[in-house]
């Protein structure tokens, strides 16, 4: 271990939050760092694992709702109030505790969703580097608004931000652009800048060349690194052997039955559909979404989750059974790896992008809340890698547009070739960028340089 030094680390229990997370607990384990994932006791209990992850130790604190998380809270208001309080206390007893059995903390990596952390480890003397899980583009527009530099709720058609294409309304931050829809969260995202300039170091999962114009902008402000994609390495640069997924699940996939169907497929001949762990989408959406798949010239695998099933049109499994495949949940980084995958249809979650610029899959946006509608309008029109299927005036997508849509991806033609292109050329950069002495790789080792001195 470098130095004998121990580092905490400690994501927001949501799926989302913890991969990259502990990919980047992963990346400093590599370089010689104890590293230790600190997640809530239900998370924990809830988590499960295909491959053992040797070099991250697990702990736990309480957020007050251990039997049930989240869904025992009952409201984000009351869980997230009870996770700062409940969770504060026991995080200091948790440091505490490691450093009377011998393995003292010596910084405390926290997730910008919980800025109590940082309270936390300034009270006991431990540095404190805050890791910001969404883009360096929606975190300036969250910082903006924490400061009185963009005021709520915006007025005009329009923004300009530094380092920032020029935003519509409607491609900014939907707790933003629709002010007050979820008071807590809009709390939370927007808490993460309250007290940041107490921190250590600033780390964004990102990569810079991805974000240069907004990455420089906001270095003036802090020590700040990128230090993703925060993809297993398997993925990337290979230098992690043993790195071959996120290594903690949720949802259990249907890994099987997804790799099997995708090897009886064409190569580029599938779209793969899916809104990640947590989008909740509406029976005509649904609707429409089937019948834009049906239309298109390709096969698709579709990810439903359990709670969303009901919302399928009847018969809508049998009827597509030769051209499409249904699961509840499946292994993302394999999926959009496989050849036969020519086409993602995505909420645009970062995660997902990343994953898709990482593999150099080309995307369908249909964004639904959060930061999505802004990473959907870099997809489309700062890094041509995608389209955005818009919706009508009812906030629909309609199936022609999803139709179209997937068409001009998947078949080609002068904008789907150049999308095509595009998405090799991110895919190469973001490589370079996790390899050995790229710019991600650089900024992990001065972090782990100045944390072991």
């Amino acid at each position: 271990m470098a130095n004998g030094t121990h580092v905490l680390v400690l994501p927001f229990p949501g799926q989302g939050h913890i991969n990259p997370m502990l990919q980047f607990a992963s990346r400093l384990a590599s370089k010689g760092l104890k590293t230790t994932l600190v997640t809530t006791v239900f998370i924990f209990k809830s988590i499960y694992s295909d491959h053992p992850i040797a070099s991250t130790s697990f702990r736990t604190i309480s957020d007050g709702f251990d039997e049930g998380g989240f869904a025992q809270a009952k409201s984000p208001d009351i869980y997230l109030s009870t996770f700062k309080s409940v969770g504060s206390q026991s995080l200091a007893s948790l440091i505490k505790e490691l450093g009377d059995s011998g393995i003292p903390v010596h910084a405390v990596i926290y997730d910008g969703f919980m800025a109590w952390a940082l309270d936390i480890a300034k009270q006991l003397g431990i540095r404190a580097a805050v890791f910001l899980t969404q883009s360096c583009a929606v975190n300036s527009i969250h910082y903006h608004v924490s400061r009185g530099l963009l005021k709520v709720p915006v007025e005009g058609s329009r923004i300009w931000l530094p380092g920032l294409p020029e935003l519509k309304i409607w491609e900014l931050p939907s707790l933003i652009y629709h002010h007050g829809s979820y008071p807590a969260w809009f709390d939370t995202i927007v808490n993460q800048f309250s007290n940041i300039d107490e921190a250590d170091w600033v780390l964004v999962n990102s990569f810079y060349e991805l974000e240069k114009e907004v990455v420089d902008w906001m270095s003036k402000i802090w020590k700040l690194g990128t230090i993703g994609p925060t993809i297993p390495s398997m993925y990337l640069d290979r230098r992690l052997k043993h790195n071959e997924d996120y290594g903690l699940q949720l949802l259990h996939p249907n890994t099987s039955a997804c790799m099997r169907w995708l090897n009886t497929k064409p190569n580029g001949s599938v779209v793969y559909v899916s809104f990640g762990s947590l989008a909740e989408v509406g029976v005509e959406q649904m609707a429409e979404i089937a019948w834009g798949l049906i239309g298109t010239n390709a096969y698709f695998l579709w990810v439903v989750r359990e709670p969303e099933e009901p919302k399928l049109p009847d018969n809508f499994k049998h009827m597509t059974r030769e051209k499409g495949l249904i699961v509840r949940w499946c292994p993302q980084l394999e999926v959009l790896k496989h050849g036969s995958v020519g086409c993602f249809v995505s909420h645009c979650g970062y995660n997902s992008v990343l994953e898709a610029l990482g593999l150099g899959v080309p995307m369908v946006a249909m964004p639904q809340w959060a930061d999505q509608a802004t990473n959907a309008k870099h997809v489309e029109d700062v890094w041509g890698v995608g389209v955005r299927a818009l919706v009508d005036e009812k906030g629909i997508v309609r199936r022609e547009t999803i139709k179209q849509c997937i068409n001009e991806v998947i078949m080609g033609g002068k904008r789907g070739n150049e999308i095509k292109k595009n998405s090799i050329k991110w895919k190469n950069l973001a490589i370079k960028a996790a390899d050995h002495g790229g710019s991600s790789d650089k900024n992990i080792d001065e972090f782990v340089a100045k944390i072991t001195s």
